[in-house]
């Protein structure tokens, strides 16, 4: 009896821990077969990014959030509301991660 308890728990315990790893997914995460198209990050920061004036700063910051979010909004500022996810992205501080 104490054996199948452990194999059951062991079998459950392994399934929680392959959905904690599959949720640790990117959002957007591109799969083979899948329809979203990735942007071109660096395209999409440079033009966010253009009168930033901590150029690297901005560029790196940028590019992370497009990465995991598959999405810059449009202009050098502001239209956050057009990436709920890029919008949503913050440092360990709670401030935006993304310019």
């Amino acid at each position: 009896m104490p054996l199948s308890k452990l194999l059951v728990s062991s079998l459950l315990l392994s399934f929680l821990l392959f959905r904690l790893v599959e949720s640790d997914q990117p959002v957007n995460a591109q799969t083979p077969g899948s329809l979203v198209q990735q942007i071109d990050c660096n395209a999409a920061c440079a033009a966010r990014c253009r009168l930033a004036s901590r150029q690297r700063m901005c560029h790196r910051a940028c590019g992370t959030c497009c990465r995991r979010c598959n999405c810059v909004p449009p202009g050098t500022a502001g239209n956050q509301e057009v990436c709920p996810c890029y919008a949503s992205l913050t440092t360990h501080g709670g401030r935006r991660k993304c310019p």
